[in-house]
C-alpha cells in the first residue's frame, strides 16, 4: 500500500482561448491518480468539502479506484485558476485552505499498511497543515520509505528562506525526492539545480530527480547521475506532468521491489543504469499527460504494460 498526503482541489484552467473549465487536481492527488492508473493500492490522505467541488474531488478519487479513509469536512473545497500561456505552461493562483485535524485523530492506525509515503507542494509548505504532515511523516519514516516533492508556490508561500528550512526537513527524512528546475532555482538561485540535487543527496536520499521540461529528466544516486530525453509529443498543456511523473517514478519502483523501510537500504544501492531506466519510463507517463488536457495521468495499458 502506498499512502500520498496533500491537498485536493480544483483547477480551473483557462487561456486566450478557451472558456474556464474544471479539472480535479493538486499535486498530491494527482499522485494518488497516477499510482491507481498504475496498478498500485493507494490511499489519500487529504481534506476537501460537502461542496460541489469536493464531491467532484472525491468521485475523481473513488472513480480511480483511490481509497479515502478521511471523510470531507464542513469547510469550502480548495481552488486553483490555472491560466495557460501560448505554450500551454500553467500559471497558477490560489484560494484554498490546508488544515487536517483529521489526520492526528486516524494515526497511527492509517498507516499500518503503509510501504511508501509521499507527500509534497502545498501540503508540506502551508500552515497549520504543514506540521501536521511533517509529524506523520516522522512517525511512518521508521517503518516506511518516503518521497517528496517540493513543487513549490511562491505565490502562497513568499518567504523563500522559510521555504528552504522547510523543504530540507522533508529532504532529510526522505528516500527519493523529485523536484523541477524552476523549484531549485527559486530556493537556491545562486546555485545550479544539479548542484542542489547532489547536495540534496547528501542529505540522506537514496535518489534526486530533476525534472526539466521539454530537455527531459536528469537524476542522481550514490553510483552517479544519469539523464534521458523527453519525448516528442504535441503538446496540449503541462498541468500535472510532473506529478504524472512522480507517480510513474514510485510505480516502477514499487514493481521492482522497493516498498518497506526494510528495503532502504537496497534503494541506496540503485546503480545509474537502473536510475535511467525508472527515468526513462517515468518520462514516457509525462509525455502522455502533456499531450492532452489536464491532468490526465496514463493507465498501464497506455504505456504498455497490460493489466
Amino acid at each position: 500500500m502506498l499512502t500520498v498526503i496533500g491537498e485536493a482541489l480544483v483547477d480551473v484552467v483557462s487561456s486566450d482561448t478557451t472558456a474556464p473549465r474544471p479539472h480535479v487536481g493538486g499535486s498530491p492527488l494527482n499522485v494518488a491518480v497516477g499510482l491507481a492508473r498504475l496498478g498500485q493500492p493507494v490511499q489519500f490522505v487529504g481534506r476537501y468539502g460537502r461542496d460541489d467541488y469536493g464531491n467532484m474531488i472525491l468521485h475523481h478519487l473513488r472513480r480511480n479506484s483511490v481509497l479515502t479513509p478521511l471523510e470531507p469536512d464542513s469547510q469550502p473545497s480548495s481552488v486553483a485558476l490555472a491560466r495557460l500561456d501560448k505554450t500551454g505552461a500553467a500559471h497558477y493562483s490560489f484560494d484554498l485552505l490546508w488544515e487536517l485535524p483529521a489526520l492526528d485523530r486516524a494515526a497511527p492506525r492509517l498507516f499500518e499498511d503503509t510501504q511508501w509515503l509521499h507527500t509534497g507542494s502545498v501540503a508540506a509548505m502551508l500552515e497549520p497543515g504543514a506540521h501536521t504532515v511533517l509529524a506523520a511523516v516522522e512517525r511512518v519514516h521508521p517503518r516506511a520509505l518516503v518521497s517528496y516533492d517540493p513543487n513549490c508556490r511562491p505565490t502562497i508561500v513568499t518567504d523563500r528562506d522559510f521555504a528552504r528550512r522547510q523543504v530540507e526537513k522533508f529532504v532529510s527524512l526522505s528516500d527519493l525526492v523529485k523536484a523541477s528546475d524552476e523549484d531549485l532555482r527559486w530556493l537556491y538561485p545562486d546555485r545550479h539545480p544539479e548542484d542542489t540535487a547532489r547536495a540534496w543527496l547528501d542529505k540522506g536520499p537514496a535518489m534526486v530527480v530533476v525534472t526539466r521540461g521539454a530537455r527531459g529528466p536528469w537524476g542522481v544516486v550514490r553510483d552517479g547521475a544519469a539523464e534521458v530525453a523527453a519525448p516528442a509529443v504535441d503538446v496540449a498543456d503541462t498541468v500535472g506532468a510532473g506529478d504524472s511523473f512522480m507517480a510513474a517514478l514510485l510505480a516502477t519502483l514499487m514493481e521492482r521491489g522497493f516498498g518497506g523501510s526494510g528495503r532502504r537500504d537496497a534503494l541506496q544501492g540503485l546503480n545509474a543504469e537502473q536510475l535511467e531506466e525508472v527515468l526513462a519510463f517515468a518520462a514516457r507517463a509525462a509525455a502522455v499527460t502533456v499531450s492532452r488536457p489536464g491532468a490526465n495521468p496514463p493507465t498501464r495499458q497506455e504505456l504498455g504494460l497490460g493489466e
